[in-house]
């Protein structure tokens, strides 16, 4: 019987690392040689593009709100037309020497939205604080009352009003868009008739076309000296135009509920609306949480639109404040691009912030 020679099994390679930004490169940008070609011609694009933009943009730049100074040198870009247009990019026409209404009710604003997008503020009282934000909203921007110049709603302009038309659209739009997908799906056919020729009717046709009616249209249908504001009708059509979109949006998701749990909630005894509240739509809403993001950042964008019935807004107080200067008109390339940053920032938080409540609403499918 011959002796068995051991023989040591060869030491395995050490496990490659899953997590961080090494790992990341690895697995995004050179997983496979396609990968790998992708990653070195999108990274040769850049190299060609990014220096003498970076150079335009900030090296050779000017500054200063010079715009002889601008005209002079146009090697880099001109930021002064931001520096000097500043004031009405944000305030639009609003009076100089009370901007800092504007600027006081903003920042209320913003700080209200913020805080309603924590989960440590979800509490009983933040619906008080939207109707005493709100409140103080308008009585800081429309004056007349307690000392405040009276200031009309066709002066509002700039970041001011499209945050007030966004979020208040956005704020109103959901419940009517709730109950809009819900009729649709009712089995009373005069509300489903009724929600479905409201849907179809306000997305057979533009935004701007309903801006239009609202503003130049429904004035004519309205008795003699009987007189709603401009910015009322405008905030009444961009809200009827949202919750058109995202009550099919939010009627998607209902439809992807089993309707086996429906007929079980059912045989437990429990009614329409205690089905829907504590079953359907948890689950529902949860599904097509991307969506109805999607349908808040379109609304947001969309408020520029409403420049055509004379309300200027971010983008129609930075046309308003170019078309008046002759000096700072051909630098407009830089004030369009201060815009798009604006938007950019607000976008780009709404996404992230949609993709923390997924993540929130599908912890439960992880366990």
């Amino acid at each position: 019987m011959s002796a068995t020679t051991f023989e040591p099994i060869p030491a395995r390679p050490a496990p490659v690392k899953t997590e961080g930004a090494v790992a990341w490169i690895r697995s995004n940008l050179f997983g496979s040689w396609q990968t790998t070609i992708g990653t070195l011609i999108m990274g040769a694009i850049l190299l060609y593009i990014l220096p003498p933009l970076f150079g335009w943009a900030l090296i050779d730049a000017k500054w200063a709100a010079n715009a002889d100074a601008c005209s002079a040198d146009r090697a880099g870009a001109c930021w002064g037309v931001v520096t000097e247009k500043f004031r009405i990019i944000i305030f639009g026409r609003y009076p100089f020497e009370e901007q800092w209404r504007p600027l006081v009710a903003t920042l209320l604003l913003c700080s209200l939205l913020v805080a309603s997008c924590m989960r440590m503020f979800w509490k009983a009282w933040l619906g008080a604080a939207w109707v005493l934000v709100l409140g103080t909203f308008f009585v800081l921007m429309h004056g007349d009352v307690m000392g405040l110049s009276l200031v009309e709603t066709d002066r509002w302009g700039g970041l001011t009003l499209t945050l007030l038309l966004s979020s208040l659209s956005m704020a109103m739009a959901f419940p009517l868009a709730l109950m809009i997908a819900l009729g649709r799906r009712s089995k009373l056919p005069a509300i489903k008739t009724f929600c479905t020729i409201y849907v179809e009717l306000i997305r057979g046709v533009p935004l701007i076309s309903v801006l239009f009616m609202a503003s130049f249209m429904f004035p004519l249908l309205m008795p003699q000296g009987f007189n709603i504001d401009v910015l009322v009708r405008v905030l009444a059509g961009i809200t009827l135009f949202a919750a058109a979109y995202m009550a099919e949006v939010i009627r998607g998701g209902l439809q992807a509920v089993p309707k086996g749990q429906i007929e079980a909630a059912a045989t437990l005894g429990l009614s329409y609306w205690q089905t829907q509240r504590k079953i359907v739509l948890p689950q529902a809403l949860a599904m097509v949480v991307p969506g109805i993001m999607n349908n808040f950042i379109s609304t947001f964008k969309d408020t520029s639109l409403v420049t055509i019935v004379s309300l200027y807004e971010l983008t129609g107080a930075m046309s308003l404040a170019l078309n008046s200067d002759s000096d700072w008109r051909p630098f407009k390339i830089e004030g369009y691009i201060f815009i798009a940053l604006i938007y950019f920032v607000f976008c780009f938080s709404m996404s992230r912030y949609s993709l923390w409540i997924e993540k929130q609403v599908n912890k439960s499918k992880l366990r």
